[in-house]
């Protein structure tokens, strides 16, 4: 459902948020380890929600990125996601075509708009703050 790249970019987004729970910055071959993704587009991807002011990044030695944990409380996996993939996923017809509407509806219409907004409703449902909560105390996992 997800692109590839907004896969990596929720699941290292919640890993590095657990990491700023525990006051520690993580690198990004940690993260790319932890997400089980490929080092340089782990990069890329962090790179985007720095630019975006999801994540924060600190060079150096001692350097990493972080996710304030007010910050956390806040973004949703919405905001990721549409950082990433844009808001097609919710917006568009689930034939592709480019006209369907309620008024002249493709053939899943009804059905698609359903599934569509579900899954509106699970992504602005759940903070990372919640996320990581939930990974951190072994309800759900990364890998």
């Amino acid at each position: 459902m997800f692109s590839k790249a907004c896969e990596y970019a929720i699941k290292a987004t919640i890993y590095i948020a657990q990491q700023s729970h525990q006051n520690r910055r993580a690198n990004v071959k940690e993260v790319a380890e932890a997400v089980n993704a490929p080092e340089a587009f782990t990069a890329k991807i962090l790179q985007q929600l720095c630019r975006e002011d999801i994540l924060s990044s600190i060079r150096g030695k001692q350097g990493g990125f972080i996710f304030d944990i007010d910050k956390q409380k806040k973004i949703k996996i919405f905001d990721v996601v549409t950082i990433i993939d844009g808001d097609g996923l919710f917006t568009n017809c689930g034939l592709g075509l480019q006209k369907c509407s309620s008024v002249n509806p493709c053939p899943v219409h009804d059905d698609f708009k359903a599934v569509r907004d579900g899954l509106i409703n699970m992504v602005q449902k759940y903070s990372f703050y919640d996320l990581a909560i939930r990974t951190e105390s072994g309800l759900a996992w990364l890998k």
